[in-house]
């Protein structure tokens, strides 16, 4: 394992961590792709999670030297903390969560997230599931209506922020959205967030304008998803007729890693061998000529064009 800081929260991460997702047989995320609502309903446990399966994936993690672990609705939460207590780390381990119910479109205009005795009791709540003292990164994920709703919404996030870093329950705060840049821009300016976490890649890719630059000036860092775009890559290699999908994941993940504000890719999975096989990415970095034409080959397709406007669109709305 390669690590590299995390902003100015004086930690080093793995360079590749380790999402809290469970699959399908269809490859399709275990429980928003089983009863969406439910999966974003506090207390709900999808059965299953963190069975046999996901503790040699966990294993793995731990051999490998992975030490940050991203787990989003509540039956991921209980697994990484149940798993966590039957297969304790051998090294010092962060986690990164969300409030349940109150992100992205979930919650109208996200005021839950603004209220602070809610959010304080969800904190307590997300730590009894995690089996933690403090959350590590406690990830506001709210979208533009909320400021337009709430001229104060920036400034009740702060003081959140601040009060639940100062009575031990959160560590650091992620600033995330679904609402593109002016939304990670009005996160940045506040002074209050310690991470941003993204969807970057080589499709999804205006963060490397304004969003990385105001990230490198603030001393923030920066914790990518999406790299292989929700396994939509791998329909555009099949249109493209690339057959060989473990050399174009390597190349997306390479092409992720030339942006030094990066300081850690999350990698979902369910096999072992998979996520060894992330892990090789670090041994060299660079793009080579074959990995720069299966990029290329890629971008032809119609359906990485649609996939890159549809990207555009939204970041930049």
């Amino acid at each position: 394992m390669k690590y590299k800081p995390l902003g100015k929260t004086g930690i080093d991460i793995s360079m590749i961590s380790m999402g809290g997702h469970e699959y399908l047989p269809n490859r399709k995320s275990r429980g928003f792709n089983e009863d969406f609502e439910k999966a974003i309903t506090p207390g709900y446990i999808f059965p299953g999670f963190g069975g046999e399966g996901r503790k040699e994936v966990l294993k793995a993690s731990y051999d490998l030297g992975i030490n940050f672990y991203d787990v989003t609705h509540d039956s991921e939460k209980e697994a990484l903390g149940r798993n966590f207590a039957e297969l304790p780390p051998p090294h010092p381990v962060y986690v990164q969560t969300r409030p349940e119910g109150f992100v992205y479109t979930y919650d109208p205009y996200n005021a839950k997230m603004a209220d602070y005795e809610l959010l304080k009791q969800e904190a307590i709540r997300i730590l009894a599931l995690l089996r933690r003292e403090s959350i590590d990164f406690f990830n506001f994920a709210f979208m533009k209506s909320a400021l337009e709703h709430d001229p104060e919404y920036l400034a009740k996030i702060s003081y959140n922020i601040d009060r639940l870093k100062r009575e031990g329950l959160i560590r650091w705060a992620c600033a995330d959205t679904f609402s593109g840049e002016e939304t990670y821009l009005n996160q940045i300016f506040t002074g209050s967030f310690d991470v941003v976490y993204i969807n970057f890649n080589f499709a999804d890719h205006q963060a490397q304008g304004r969003v990385f630059g105001e990230v490198a000036n603030c001393g923030m860092g920066v914790v990518v998803r999406e790299a292989f775009m929700k396994g939509a890559l791998f329909d555009m290699a099949d249109e493209a007729g690339i057959g060989d999908k473990s050399a174009l994941a390597m190349a997306a993940l390479k092409w992720i890693f030339a942006f030094d504000e990066v300081s850690t890719i999350v990698y979902g999975t369910g096999k072992v061998k998979n996520l060894i096989d992330s892990v090789t990415v670090l041994d060299t970095l660079s793009l080579n000529d074959t990995e720069h034409e299966l990029i290329e080959l890629i971008r032809q397709t119609e359906r990485f064009k649609a996939y890159e406007r549809a990207k555009d669109a939204e970041f930049l709305q």
